[in-house]
């Protein structure tokens, strides 16, 4: 079965996460998903095998060399995003001649050249896409799909010396990275890579480092005919907390490795207001002044309208993969070596965001993420060319394959 067909074959599969439904897995289809994968990593020849109950898909395929090689893990999600709701129906445009793309011909629907430019690049390439009604479910379907087909490749081609390769597929990652913070498997492997990015040759080894803040605000309501000297309005002091906040620090005014606030929501009364915010940053100390900043403005705040009137409860969502990467120096040169026996052209992205591999790092498997190559996710025009699913296949196999050579070299360090 070729890497094309098994990504479409999973595409049949509807497995729409599902908010806020207390449950993980959140839809049962993950668990089909994850069944039919589970039989196809048998009948590869990988083994322990295993589905928890809450759909942690994991496997082990064993080494065949004597090398001693750090255990390398790959890993992608079951869900797809909830944005778009309808069964997937893909369809494969032979030879793109570089014009609009017809997904469907009897509701009008078209892939327009002119607000999808990047179609350009892929001009003779067979493109993958869905019939408009949909999404397509490459994210992160063609992850699991490239991480399948590689590990066949290497099992049917044994001269290619490995390592213990071990395999994390995982439920609800649409939502809150749940299916990652479920995963105890600490001791699981010593490196991951995580196939959930973008377009071909993408590959990230920094992220944010995520938290939010929820901000509690208590006043004092009093009717108005009797409020002088009594009421105090919980929503004037939220307006005048935020109006403290750094004014060019915020997500429309930031980019690269710039930092933010991003005042999230803010509801509320005169007796009572919440106010949330998202905290985000890459760096280690400037994470630091940021969380500082916050607890030092509740402080100030109490100290001017008295003891406990506001109140912060911060958390931490994931931090940055490259915070976990200090022993795995070599890690980035790996990846392009990677990409260069295989004449994909680079491009580091460094992502205001956060993935699966973000929340595993912090339990101690270092996890940057590479690409499978698809465009536009969580929208009925995401597009995936069929050489980038190849490419991204082959990828698994060279990152297996190299970190032999770099243990025979004595480069791991």
């Amino acid at each position: 079965m070729s890497v094309v067909d098994r990504f479409i074959k999973y595409t049949k599969i509807n497995t729409t996460t599902i908010p806020k439904a207390g449950v993980l897995p959140s839809n049962k289809s993950e668990f089909e998903l994850a069944n039919l994968i589970a039989q196809e990593l048998k009948d590869i020849g990988l083994v322990d095998v295993k589905i928890a109950d809450n759909c942690i898909l994991t496997a082990t395929l064993l080494s065949n060399t004597d090398i001693s090689v750090p255990r390398l893990m790959f890993s992608a999600h079951l869900d797809t995003s909830s944005e778009q709701k309808g069964d997937t129906h893909a369809q494969i445009h032979k030879n793109y001649d570089g014009g609009d793309i017809v997904l469907n011909a009897s509701k009008n629907i078209m892939m327009q050249v002119s607000k999808f430019p990047e179609l350009k690049n892929y001009i003779g390439e067979d493109i993958i896409t869905t019939d408009g009604t949909s999404l397509l479910g490459a994210d992160d379907k063609a992850g699991l799909a490239a991480i399948v087909s590689g590990l066949k490749y290497l099992v049917d081609n044994p001269h290619i010396k490995h390592g213990e390769i071990k395999v994390a597929f995982l439920p609800d990652e649409e939502q809150g990275l749940l299916g990652a913070k479920a995963f105890a498997e600490e001791n699981f492997a010593d490196l991951g890579f995580m196939l959930d990015g973008g377009s071909r040759g993408e590959y990230s080894t920094e992220n944010w480092n995520a938290d939010d803040a929820e901000i509690v605000f208590h006043g004092v309501s009093v009717h108005p005919m009797s409020a002088k000297g009594k009421m105090i309005n919980s929503l004037l002091i939220a307006h005048e907390f935020i109006s403290r906040f750094p004014e060019q620090e915020r997500p429309e005014l930031t980019e690269g490795t710039e930092g933010y606030f991003w005042i999230k929501n803010l509801q509320g009364n005169t007796g009572k207001t919440i106010l949330n915010i998202d905290i985000r940053d890459f760096g280690v100390e400037t994470r630091i002044k940021r969380l500082n900043f916050i607890q030092n403005l509740v402080a100030e705040f109490n100290k001017t309208y008295g003891e406990n009137t506001v109140e912060a409860n911060i958390n931490s969502r994931y931090s940055n993969v490259a915070n976990h990467l200090e022993k795995f120096t070599w890690v980035e040169e790996l990846i392009l070596e990677s990409m260069n026996n295989l004449d994909i052209k680079p491009k580091k992205l460094i992502m205001r965001g956060g993935y699966d591999g973000a929340v595993i790092s912090q339990k101690g498997i270092p996890c940057p993420n590479i690409f499978t190559g698809a465009y536009n996710f969580h929208s009925i025009y995401e597009f995936l060319p069929v050489k980038s699913l190849i490419l991204a296949t082959s990828m698994v196999v060279e990152l297996a394959s190299n970190l032999i050579k770099y243990s025979e070299q004595n480069k791991i360090k």
